[in-house]
């Protein structure tokens, strides 16, 4: 990977004929089994295979690490730095980020590392397909959905990248401090850092004009990125920002045509993205399996890796405590560790061989227990819900948030009334079904920060945990830059204060 100029990203022949695109590293100059970007960019058809691969990068491992699997690497770290999620054993492949020891104000850590340079292979893919698929051949249909997709890539992913190494955005602060390295095309120089306000402006910039590219676009499968997602993206921004009106206006849209799915399919794992809630999701086929390099195999309940088996997930004792046992999502935690029916995995012969521990979570769970396969869940209609209701909540109209929040907590628990609450308290419920509607899907260290709340673990047992608590605005929710950046930009890039 040459990070002073670009990321030279080419596409890589995958198993029978599949192409999909890859990064270089550092010292790799020659590839026989590639065919060069210039060529397979000249027609709409090479176009939709390095968006594909695009697509495939969120599920694949990355750095030869098991653990850092792409999109669902990041879910499961933003988690374990969360409040939400305890680890059961000291063997756990996320302890670090867990303990918050040696990881994100480590310019060496493979955390700070796989985070920074992910997101710009995202960025740099999305970059080729920007500025070669208006001159490629084929149908000015696909240049459109191309692109359009392209956009909302790279918007998402430097938002994704602008919350952890930036400090956290501030509607009444000039949000001056430094951001990341913008980078607008395939060929272009290295340059410092933008300020968090610079970078956001691109993030918009991007996501408005995905948003008007994509109107229209009719995707094959939720892998694809469409204009309901692309304007679930621009809510999430807005709603980071403090945009509340933008937040609320683009979260209804961005659901509109979304059914919140019922009881039955809220037990059946989180692994399907033909799930009619599923905005956007990850889909892996049986026969791309990547063994124990899956989200599935440190996530779900019943895989019988080496993780699952000795440190299952679990849930924050006194956040369950207050879920109605009327509520589905009660049923997705075991408080007692002694319930039977929560799957847990088995060896050869059937026997159950993973540990039980108290608020063990059955939420994720993989088809067949013998692959890691499971679809990535990375946008449900639900969290739209939450955002409209909680964008109109900030801006004080509580009968809004009430009646945007009504429909999700009402198909969860049927025992659920309208909420009367307002102000701060009506804040609350919402943060709370939040909590429990996204637990595990990779929101928590994100919410804390944006909300500019405190790492509160007093309740949490396991090792003592390292890392406590984190006060509101603390240097530490700022991630260092990785060092390999810094110094392959010639110093250009400047790391965050030590």
């Amino acid at each position: 990977m040459r990070i002073i100029n670009r990321i030279n990203i080419l596409i890589c022949v995958v198993a029978i004929s599949m192409l999909v695109s890859c990064k270089k590293s550092y010292l790799e100059t020659t590839a026989t089994d590639r065919i060069s970007e210039d060529i397979a960019l000249k027609t709409t058809d090479g176009c939709w295979k390095l968006l594909n691969g695009i697509h495939r990068i969120l599920y694949t491992s990355h750095m030869g690490r098991q653990d850092r699997v792409g999109q669902g690497a990041n879910m499961m770290d933003m988690d374990a730095m969360g409040d939400d999620i305890t680890l059961s054993s000291v063997q756990d492949w996320y302890i670090a980020p867990y303990l918050w020891y040696n990881t994100n104000r480590n310019q060496l850590s493979a955390l700070v590392y796989f985070n920074y340079f992910f997101y710009y292979e995202i960025i740099n893919n999305a970059n080729l397909l920007i500025d070669n698929v208006k001159a490629s051949k084929g149908s000015e249909e696909d240049k459109k959905a191309i692109l359009g997709q392209a956009y909302a890539y790279r918007g998402w992913a430097y938002f994704q990248m602008i919350q952890l190494y930036g400090e956290r955005f501030n509607a009444n602060g000039t949000n001056t401090g430094l951001g990341l390295r913008i980078v607008r095309h395939s060929q272009e120089p290295v340059k410092p850092r933008a300020s968090v306000a610079v970078v956001y402006n691109l993030i918009n910039s991007d996501l408005d004009s995905a948003i008007l590219l994509l109107d229209g676009y009719k995707r094959a499968n939720k892998s694809h990125l469409n204009q309901s997602v692309a304007q679930g993206f621009k809510a999430r921004v807005a709603l980071t920002q403090q945009n509340w009106s933008t937040a609320a206006t683009m979260a209804a849209a961005a659901r509109s045509g979304y059914a919140l799915m019922d009881s039955v399919s809220y037990m059946s794992g989180f692994n399907d993205n033909n799930n009619p809630e599923w905005m956007w999701g990850s889909h892996q086929q049986e026969n791309q399996t990547t063994y124990f390099a899956s989200f599935f195999a440190y996530m779900s309940c019943n895989f019988p890796s080496q993780n699952i088996i000795s440190s299952p997930r679990a849930m924050l004792d006194s956040v369950y405590r207050l879920i109605p046992s009327t509520d589905v999502r009660w049923q997705l935690w075991d408080s007692t560790g002694a319930n039977l029916s929560f799957p847990v995995p088995k060896d050869a012969s059937g026997k159950d061989v993973g540990t039980r521990v108290k608020f063990m979570q059955r939420k994720f769970k993989v088809a067949n227990p013998e692959l890691s396969i499971g679809d990535l869940p990375l946008m449900r209609a639900s969290e739209m819900y939450l955002i409209e209701a909680e964008a109109n909540a900030q801006m004080g109209n509580s009968a809004k948030a009430a009646a945007a929040l009504y429909p999700l907590a009402k198909q969860r628990d049927a025992a659920y009334m309208l909420s009367t609450k307002t102000g701060t308290a009506l804040l609350n419920e919402i943060s709370f079904q939040r909590r429990i509607e996204l637990w595990g899907e990779g929101f928590r260290f994100y919410d804390l920060k944006r909300l500019n709340q405190p790492l509160d673990r007093s309740r949490h047992t396991f090792y003592k945990s390292y890392q406590k608590s984190v006060p509101a605005g603390d240097i530490k929710w700022q991630f260092l830059i990785p060092q390999a950046e810094i110094d392959a930009s010639g110093k250009i890039i400047e790391q965050n204060p030590l």
